[in-house]
């Protein structure tokens, strides 16, 4: 057998890639899902569209690089945390759309058990904090808001799962209902310490245990696919959230080493090794992925509207047909002419947490243009990579030597050299771009023999490029003063938060 199918779902796309023996990939295929806005703050996926566009994806990169079933060893899949799905255990059908990560429905929720004193319990516990971004918020508000899912819940009749538990259940026709232990690190009702679906943390929120999935480690042979989807019935045997895939993608295995991906999102992690660190400064401690009944933790920072930026001037403003072409726009000019853009479209993430902080263009004059604003737009992204930078440093006591990264944005050199510069350390591109696929497809095949051990994985990883701070440091901390300065008024814009 020569490959490993990755299964990779994303919040736009689904993908599926082939990785081979030295982790390289040989084919993908990619299909966009349409996104589903109700109102101000709630984002939402059809979850049968999900199932479809990875299923085609994945029939597709088979067919399309002339590859037969019976090459494929195993099956990884990584997946958008925390975005939440309900389903009838005995029709397979939803009980209303995805609620996605970015969701903010579950706020007042949250500023009620924050009232209550109630969040360092669940920080103690599951390593978070109270947002709506994670998924319990999201269970409760779909069993008391969908007539009749709570009693349907209590009766055993329904199926909670995130992304990667809703995949497994269609790929073995119903048959397995199982999560790892990073997806379920996200779920805000899980002890990462004692690996346990917590029983004080359910009760709070009222979510019933009936509906949750088996918790397995991130590398092992969970089921395998039904015959009919692929001919042959292949082992699913890796499961991990993308930003962790992406963490094992980049080889970041040891302690201190840190990793950030560019995607609609960012995501920084570092690599805290056998001890959760329990952040200081509102970062997350997560589970970084669990490999031969071992444990590693990471320090997590989120920042919830990054490539979606560029995003926004392509689509809302139209001063882009593509988002490559954002890159040449900003770089057409020489700096942002003293505009600063916070793109809190969805609230702040780490380290701010402010759910209620809405997006702001500031400093305009006569003066500024749209390649201003986009140049704003892309340093946003840096600047709130390095506000989770600074804090992470702090709580981990560990000076970052070198930042590995990946995602849509990093062919960006502009936005590269920027965070090089903003940051103080090396920013490195790999010579790989499929980062978080490729972790997938590691925990897959570590399960299955397909590669012997971590450290034949180590020798996978390239640097393509790096990028080295070159501009005064005098001049990059006024500038990130003036940041700091915008994201205080961003947050003070909404009555609720005053």
């Amino acid at each position: 057998m020569k490959y490993i199918l990755a299964l990779d779902q994303g919040t736009t796309s689904s993908r599926a890639l082939l990785v081979d023996h030295e982790g390289k990939i040989k084919a993908k295929a990619q299909k966009e899902f349409r996104q589903i806005f109700p109102q101000a703050g709630w984002v939402e996926h059809d979850p049968q569209d999900i199932w479809s566009s990875q299923l085609s994806v994945a029939i597709e990169v088979l067919a399309h690089s002339a590859t037969p079933a019976h090459e494929i060893a195993a099956i990884g899949i990584t997946n958008q945390r925390e975005t939440t799905v309900i389903w009838d255990k005995k029709t397979g059908i939803p009980i209303y759309n995805a609620i996605v990560w970015q969701d903010r429905r579950g706020a007042d929720l949250c500023r009620q058990l924050k009232n209550k004193g109630l969040e360092p319990l669940f920080n103690k516990k599951t390593g978070l904090l109270l947002d709506p971004y994670f998924s319990g918020t999201k269970i409760h508000w779909l069993l008391h808001n969908i007539p009749g899912a709570m009693d349907r819940a209590l009766r055993g009749e329904l199926a909670f799962g995130t992304i990667d538990t809703w995949l497994i259940w269609k790929l073995t026709q119903g048959n397995t209902h199982v999560t790892d232990t990073t997806n379920a690190s996200r779920t805000l009702i899980y002890d990462i310490q004692a690996h346990v679906w917590d029983e004080d943390l359910l009760k709070i929120l009222e979510i019933p245990k009936e509906i949750l999935p088996t918790v397995c480690s991130s590398s092992e042979v969970y089921a395998e696919t039904a015959v009919e989807f692929f001919g042959r019935k292949i082992p699913i045997s890796g499961i991990a959230g993308d930003q962790q895939a992406s963490l094992i993608g980049q080889a970041c295995l040891q302690e201190g080493m840190v990793k950030n991906t560019y995607g609609t999102g960012c995501f920084l992690l570092m690599n805290t090794g056998a001890t959760p660190v329990f952040s200081q400064k509102k970062l997350l401690t997560t589970i970084a992925y669990t490999i031969d009944g071992k444990t590693e933790y990471a320090l997590e920072g989120s920042v919830f509207i990054a490539g979606a930026v560029i995003q926004w001037i392509r689509d809302q403003m139209g001063w882009i047909e593509d988002s490559s072409e954002i890159e040449k726009l900003a770089a057409s000019v020489t700096d942002t002419g003293g505009v600063y853009f916070v793109p809190a479209f969805t609230g702040l993430g780490a380290p701010h947490w402010d759910p209620y902080a809405r997006g702001m263009i500031l400093g305009l004059t006569r003066g500024t243009s749209s390649a201003h604003i986009a140049r704003a737009a892309l340093e946003s992204i840096a600047y709130q990579v390095a506000d989770v930078l600074r804090a992470m440093e702090t709580d981990a006591r560990i000076p970052v030597q070198q930042i590995r990264v990946d995602g849509g944005a990093v062919y960006n050199d502009l936005l590269l050299q920027f965070q090089a510069d903003l940051l103080d350390v090396p920013v490195i591109r790999s010579t790989a771009t499929e980062l978080t696929a490729i972790g997938a497809a590691y925990l897959a095949g570590l399960a299955i023999g397909f590669w012997k051990n971590k450290q034949e994985i180590l020798s996978y990883w390239k640097a393509e490029k790096e990028f080295t701070p070159s501009q005064p440091r005098e001049k990059i901390q006024k500038n990130y003063l003036k940041w700091q300065k915008a994201v205080d008024v961003t947050q003070q814009w909404e009555e609720n938060n005053l």
